[in-house]
């Protein structure tokens, strides 16, 4: 008898043990922590450690590497245009010739550039105008494209990239006089903003283009560049734009920042993922999440987390699949290697930043940003994701660092 009452007891103890288990198991409050650790603490990881822009990417594993081969690969390409411009004989598209009677064309690229005390071997200038002739060659229409550089050295040392370009590329410079009236300023950021107020006024009036495109030297297109730039001049909002920006720094994207947008972008995301998340488990007997509000709330934080954890850079790659899927937002501060200015907007540009002196923390890009936000009637705009790569390591403006890092 008291054996019997000892195997019943332990029997009674056995399945309190299971229900106790099986009870957790199916907590929501259980599944949903279990879910929390497997994203953050192992696939994430997992999979993100390698990516530049991502939260859990470990620099000091893979950074000097990363930056090492990124040197490598621009000193590689450097090479290989200024073979490609040494050996250049007359095939370049119309784009690049001059000529007297052509008309004028849809779009102007001015490549502005200068001499740089040092990166000189990674001919960033010749990378840049390879990469355009490539870009160029695809167009079909007659007019569509003219390029055009802009040498704006102001020191007796010659830009030599530029003077073995001015053979087969129309190449514009300051006059004598000119030259002696720059060299006057001391403050490296108010030249730079001279030098590119005197590019825009002469690509503008020595062509007479339609619309306008600014590139510094290190400044290299992707190959959607110029279907994606049709694409933004036929919709609407260019044509009341003072200009487009076409670059941000990739380690600024991310959707914990101060540009409001973003923020409702990244709830939106949410919302949507988590409504996407709740159908799945939903249908999964062995979870038991359901359409409550509580769920919903802790399914969009997790997918906000997660999104911002992979990084917002990577997200953005998507949209290269279409130029109609690239996104415009109000214009961000930083930085101005690439700028869109539909129609006449670049003379408009040029008359205000003649208006303002530069110095160190007031540079251009930061003049231009305070400028549209002071004038009333003027927009500017921003392009998502970049539609340049910047392979500029070392600065023509700023103090280079011994070993250039990615980030």
């Amino acid at each position: 008898m008291i054996w019997l009452l000892s195997k019943f007891s332990l029997q009674i103890v056995r399945r309190k043990v299971q229900t106790s288990r099986h009870s957790r198991c199916s907590s929501p409050v259980w599944q949903g922590f279990v879910l929390c650790l497997l994203t953050f603490a192992v696939l994430l990881p997992l999979s993100c450690h390698r990516l530049l822009y991502s939260y859990y990417f470990i620099k000091s594993w893979y950074l000097n590497s990363m930056s090492d081969e990124a040197l490598e690969e621009s000193y590689r390409r450097g090479q290989e245009a200024l073979e490609f411009w040494q050996d250049q004989g007359s095939t370049l598209p119309a784009g690049f010739v001059n000529s007297d009677n052509q008309e004028k064309p849809e779009l102007l690229v001015t490549v502005v550039t200068t001499l740089r005390s040092q990166g000189g071997e990674y001919h960033y200038l010749l990378q840049v105008m390879q990469q355009l002739v490539s870009l160029v060659a695809a167009c079909q229409r007659p007019g569509c494209v003219q390029v055009l550089v802009c040498d704006v050295e102001s020191s007796p040392q010659e830009n030599e990239d530029a003077r073995l370009l001015e053979t087969k590329v129309q190449v514009v410079r300051r006059s004598l006089e000119e030259l002696e009236d720059i060299r006057k300023y001391l403050n490296i950021f108010e030249k730079e903003k001279r030098d590119y107020v005197f590019c825009l006024r002469k690509g503008w009036n020595l062509i007479q283009p339609k619309n306008v495109v600014v590139l510094e030297d290190d400044a290299l297109p992707t190959v959607d560049f110029f279907p994606v730039i049709n694409d933004l001049l036929s919709r609407r909002f260019s044509s009341q734009t003072l200009y487009v920006k076409l670059y941000h720094p990739e380690r600024l994207q991310r959707y914990w920042n101060p540009e409001p947008y973003r923020i409702l972008e990244w709830v939106g995301l949410g919302l949507v993922g988590a409504t996407a998340l709740l159908l799945f488990f939903s249908a999964c007997a062995a979870l038991s999440f359901s359409f409550s509000t509580a769920h919903f709330l802790f399914l969009t934080l997790y997918v906000m987390a997660a999104v911002e954890l992979l990084g917002r850079h990577y997200l953005l790659e998507a949209r290269r699949l279409s130029p109609q899927l690239y996104a415009v937002s109000p214009a961000t501060e930083c930085c101005t290697p690439a700028m869109l200015f539909p129609g006449n907007a670049s003379l408009r540009v040029a008359e205000y930043l003649d208006q303002v002196f530069c110095f160190r923390g007031n540079a251009k890009d930061t003049v231009l940003y305070h400028i549209v936000r002071s004038i009333g009637g003027e927009r500017a705009h921003s392009l998502e994701p970049n539609l340049i790569t910047h392979i500029g390591a070392f600065s023509s403006v700023r103090t280079n660092p011994s070993h250039p890092r990615l980030l």
